[in-house]
């Protein structure tokens, strides 16, 4: 569905609440329209509407095959800490926020 039609151009996709209420975009603003896009295989406009979410698709995955892969191997056990640890949530978080921001701003 959304390879077909883009949220931008049909009224059947949701609104985000948030940018209604205050007229400003949330971190997820712009997903729909960026899935729309990969699906497209249009990696620039799909940047172009939501960075954050075509850029945590790599670290997703990465996280999935980390989680497939069971090793007790020290270096993959410390990549996994770096990539999946606290300071990585806490990181990840400070992006979002940061991101959040800048958005609304430029």
């Amino acid at each position: 569905m959304y390879k077909l039609y883009s949220p931008a151009e049909y009224i059947l996709f949701p609104k985000c609440p948030f940018r209604v209420a205050t007229s400003l975009q949330c971190p997820g603003c712009g997903s729909q329209r960026a899935i729309h896009y990969l699906l497209s295989l249009n990696i620039y406009n799909a940047i172009k509407e939501n960075a954050i979410l075509v850029f945590s698709i790599p670290y997703l995955l990465t996280g999935l095959l980390f989680d497939t892969i069971k090793s007790t191997d020290l270096s993959f056990l410390k990549w996994r800490k770096i990539l999946f640890g606290e300071k990585a949530i806490w990181g990840i978080l400070s992006i979002i926020i940061l991101f959040w921001i800048v958005r609304n701003i430029v």
